[in-house]
């Protein structure tokens, strides 16, 4: 019987696939030997893959494309970056190479938006959807970008106080806004409406005795949030119909209403056996979309969707090495890396979140059953789920012939629920990472964007 590393998972999956080849027992991940990396910069690392953010967005672009034109649909599409999956200038400004838009959720946006403007990334024109509950930072922010002319910044309003906060700071300008619905959340969630957003019950009249009244106000979107993310169940097909005959309502009395916003939601491949059909899902609510508005007999909306995970999450990855090993029972076998879970990929513990997780070398060597831990004193920092047979598979490790091993598709939200660059548990070091691209002519580039964080830094933040 084979037993190695690689027939395990040529066995379990359909290996090699996109992403992932093995080449000379190690792995590649975008074309990338990650051996040479590891070479190069040492474990810890993250890595950033900025090819993959474009391909993405170019990704989506196609499929609506196609949905759009399948059936014939008038409106156009808008791809908006959501901003919080990840701030970092080289995720936005390699996103904004797409013509793209962008989407906002705090007062802390809106300086990246006038960093990005004047250094001509942006342009006044971009579509700015200003989401979430706002402070008055965040409304302040919101009006001075109107007053310097950013002429499609629209606040999408949380509640219905909060377009009096706009009239009072910009008397007699005129001004765009949005308005989220609040969606009904699936049958098992612990709350049946969302927190976030207006009932759908209160819009109707919110526009007819406060909105409309004010010839300076343009309620130009509708946008909704369906928490599960886009997926193929009852569940979700329910809810879009709801929010698309919602807005089919409003539309017959609010001519300036002209865009549907279907938030984000698109999964990220967090597992090698991941199977979603994306474009079935994009004809299915484009196709939706068009024939509730037919039906209704009005104009069919723009569409703008709010891709977060999806545009950057499959850019990312993180290499841990093996530091050491330990057999604490007859069955349980640990090997400790050199980081901690807890630090550097949050979901894991917080959410339970699984990654595509790998071995980097070692790939002819005989597998065995293993726990992952981190180097942390916490009890909670381990990772011992994974799809092979639910439990985690690695390559036998040496002292003298170390392990390495990755998670991947890891671009998301990480670092900001991480805490980058501030104080981590049991004060580890936040790692490297380094950014890779290709140039014109195909070859790779490496540089290191940031270094391991150091005890200084660590100390200043301290009070030290």
């Amino acid at each position: 019987m084979k037993n190695r590393y690689i027939d395990l998972i040529q066995q379990s999956y359909d290996f090699p696939q996109e992403g992932f080849e093995v080449i000379d027992n190690s792995l590649h991940f975008n074309g990338i030997n990650l051996m040479d990396v590891i070479k190069q910069y040492g474990t810890p690392l993250k890595i950033t893959y900025l090819p993959k953010i474009s391909s993405q967005i170019q990704k989506a672009k196609r499929l609506f494309k196609v949905a759009m034109a399948k059936v014939d649909y008038k409106g156009s599409y808008y791809y908006c970056y959501c901003t919080k999956s990840s701030h970092f200038q080289f995720v936005m400004e390699e996103a904004l190479k797409n013509d793209i838009h962008i989407e906002t959720s705090s007062a802390f946006d809106i300086p990246i938006i006038r960093s990005l403007y004047e250094s001509e990334k942006i342009n006044k024109d971009i579509y700015i959807l200003c989401n979430g509950f706002k402070r008055e930072g965040y409304i302040q922010g919101i009006v001075d970008l109107i007053k310097d002319g950013f002429t499609n910044v629209i606040p999408i309003l949380d509640n219905v106080n909060e377009l009096q906060e706009y009239e009072k700071a910009m008397p007699g300008k005129k001004f765009k806004i949005g308005i989220r619905i609040a969606s009904e959340e699936e049958p098992n969630a612990e709350f049946y409406t969302s927190r976030l957003g207006i009932r759908s019950r209160d819009i109707m009249d919110f526009y007819k005795n406060t909105i409309r009244k004010n010839p300076n106000v343009e309620l130009k979107l509708l946008h909704f949030f369906i928490n599960t993310g886009i997926r193929d169940t009852a569940y979700y097909w329910n809810e879009l119909q709801r929010n698309i005959s919602f807005y089919a309502d409003l539309k017959k009395i609010c001519p300036e209403l002209t865009a549907l916003d279907i938030g984000g939601g698109f999964p990220i491949k967090t597992k090698l056996e991941f199977n979603f059909d994306y474009q079935y899902m994009a004809d299915e609510i484009v196709m939706q979309i068009k024939s509730a508005c037919d039906q209704r007999k009005v104009p069919v909306p723009h569409l703008f969707t709010e891709f977060g995970s999806f545009t950057v999450g499959e850019s990312g990855a993180i290499l841990y090495s093996v530091t050491g090993v330990k057999q604490q029972n007859d069955k349980e076998l640990w090997y400790m890396i050199d980081s901690s879970f807890i630090t550097t990929l949050p979901d894991t513990w917080g959410i339970k979140q699984k990654f595509i997780m790998l071995a980097i070398n070692h790939w002819d060597k005989e597998q065995k059953r293993v726990n992952l831990g981190g180097i942390t004193c916490d009890g909670e920092d381990y990772y011992i789920m994974e799809s092979v047979k639910n439990r985690v598979f690695m390559p036998q490790s040496t002292a003298d012939d170390p392990l390495y091993l990755g998670f991947f598709h890891t671009g998301a939200y990480q670092d900001s629920l991480g805490g980058y660059g501030g104080i981590q548990h049991c004060l580890l070091p936040a790692p490297k990472h380094v950014l890779i691209d290709k140039t014109e002519e195909g070859e790779l580039s490496m540089w290191l964007f940031a270094k391991e964080q150091s005890s200084k830094s660590m100390m200043k933040i301290l009070g030290y």
